[in-house]
């Protein structure tokens, strides 16, 4: 997956790594939003295949993608109602992940970072779906800056990081001893749609 230089960010500086889904999917586009010492960038992708092929007592299943490949998959006990799915129905798979980076002034926290994720799953009885959330707090603090190429140097709680700083107007209001507070989430949501009537 490509990501935008604010993304790759998140990733450099100890962030979740991404899910990659085995097919081919629609990616958005990052949509970007800044104010001064704050930007965040969200990127939401998409994907449809349909169920060629399910085993409930095998607790499995195939679906093409979009790209027409065959994807066989396995479906845990924690996977509620599979006895509804059937051939021709469509499992929709939705991504989306954030990051926020803000300037903290003369920060004074810990750096370090925090994280958890939480889980959901369909009611028994409902068409199968479920979803994963989960989400990183990074402090970091500012230790040099070069004017010249406009990088930051980050140092969080386990590694040094530099951070090129593209907003001149941005740049400008970063100083050394500020902290950098970085926090990425995703989510992923996987659905059953019955396949529709003709």
């Amino acid at each position: 997956m490509k990501f935008q230089p604010l993304l790759a960010t998140a990733a450099v500086i100890g962030a979740l790594a991404a899910p990659t889904i085995a097919f081919a999917a629609d990616d958005g586009k990052p949509v970007v939003t800044k104010s001064p010492g704050k930007a965040t960038a969200t990127q939401t992708r998409s994907v449809t295949a349909t169920v060629t092929e399910v085993d409930v007592a095998k607790r499995t299943l195939t679906v093409k993608g979009p790209d027409g490949q065959l994807h066989p998959m396995s479906a845990g006990p924690e996977v509620r109602n599979l006895d509804k799915v059937k051939v021709g129905d469509s499992m929709v798979v939705r991504y989306r992940e954030s990051l926020s980076l803000t300037l903290k002034k003369d920060g004074k926290e810990l750096p370090g970072a925090t994280g958890g994720v939480a889980v959901a799953r369909a009611a028994s009885g409902a068409q199968p779906a479920g979803g994963v959330m989960g989400g990183v707090e990074i402090i970091a603090n500012v230790t040099a800056m070069d004017d010249k190429t406009q990088i930051v140097t980050l140092k969080g709680a386990e590694r040094i990081v530099e951070m090129h700083v593209k907003d001149p107007a941005q740049y400008k209001l970063i100083k050394v001893g500020d902290q950098i507070q970085a926090v990425y989430t995703q989510e992923l949501a996987v659905a059953i749609e019955p396949a529709k009537k003709k």
